[in-house]
C-alpha cells in the first residue's frame, strides 16, 4: 500500500489542536484517501452530480474528530461523538457546510442529506472493505438522477468502484492498526 496522502492543512491543524490520538489521525487518513478516489470517479464519470470536492474531503478528513473528546469511542462503539465533532468543529470557526460531516457520516437517512453526505459516509465504510448496500443504493439513485443515465448502469460502475477499493482493506487495515488507539 502506497502510504495515504496527508489531510488538508486546516484539518490536520484541528487534530494538532484538539490532540488527537495516532489511531484517529490514521483513521482519517485513510477515510480521506478512499473519499479522494471517490470524489475523482464522481467528478470524472458524473460531473453533473456537482460534489463539492473541498466539502467532501474536509468531512472525510474530520468525521471522527469528536472522539477525541469521547475516547472510548476509538475502540468501541458509541455515537456521543458525531454530536460533539459537529458542535467541537462549529467552536473553532468551521462553517456548517464543512462541520456537517461530523453529525451526518453515520446516518444517511436524515432529512437534508445529499450526495456529499453519503459520499463521506461510503468513504468511511468501504476504506474497510464494509459493503453498505443501502447506503451504495442511495449514491446510485443520486448519481442517475443527477446524470440521467440507467440507474443499473451507475451502480455496475459504482460497484466495480467500490470493489477495487475494498481490495486494498488489509493494508490500509494494517496501516490503522499500526498506530497506537491513544498516545
Amino acid at each position: 500500500m502506497t502510504e495515504p496522502a496527508p489531510l488538508p492543512d486546516r484539518a490536520a491543524r484541528l487534530l494538532d489542536d484538539t490532540g488527537a490520538p495516532p489511531r484517529l489521525r490514521a483513521h482519517l487518513r485513510l477515510v480521506h484517501d478512499v473519499a479522494r478516489a471517490l470524489v475523482s470517479w464522481t467528478a470524472e464519470h458524473h460531473p453533473a452530480a456537482g460534489v463539492d470536492a473541498e466539502a467532501v474531503l474536509f468531512g472525510a478528513a474530520t468525521h471522527d474528530i469528536g472522539k477525541t473528546l469521547h475516547p472510548a469511542e476509538l475502540s468501541g462503539p458509541g455515537a456521543a461523538h458525531e454530536e460533539a465533532g459537529y458542535a467541537l468543529l462549529r467552536s473553532r470557526g468551521v462553517e456548517e457546510r464543512l462541520a456537517r460531516f461530523a453529525r451526518t457520516h453515520a446516518d444517511w437517512d436524515a432529512p437534508g442529506t445529499g450526495l456529499d453526505d453519503l459520499l463521506v459516509s461510503l468513504a468511511d465504510k468501504v476504506w474497510k472493505a464494509k459493503r453498505v448496500p443501502d447506503l451504495e443504493d442511495r449514491v446510485v439513485d443520486r448519481l442517475a438522477a443527477a446524470s440521467g443515465r440507467e440507474r443499473w448502469e451507475v451502480f455496475m460502475e459504482l460497484d466495480d468502484l467500490l470493489d477495487r477499493i475494498a481490495a486494498g482493506a488489509d493494508e490500509r487495515l494494517a496501516f490503522q492498526n499500526a498506530h497506537p488507539v491513544h498516545p
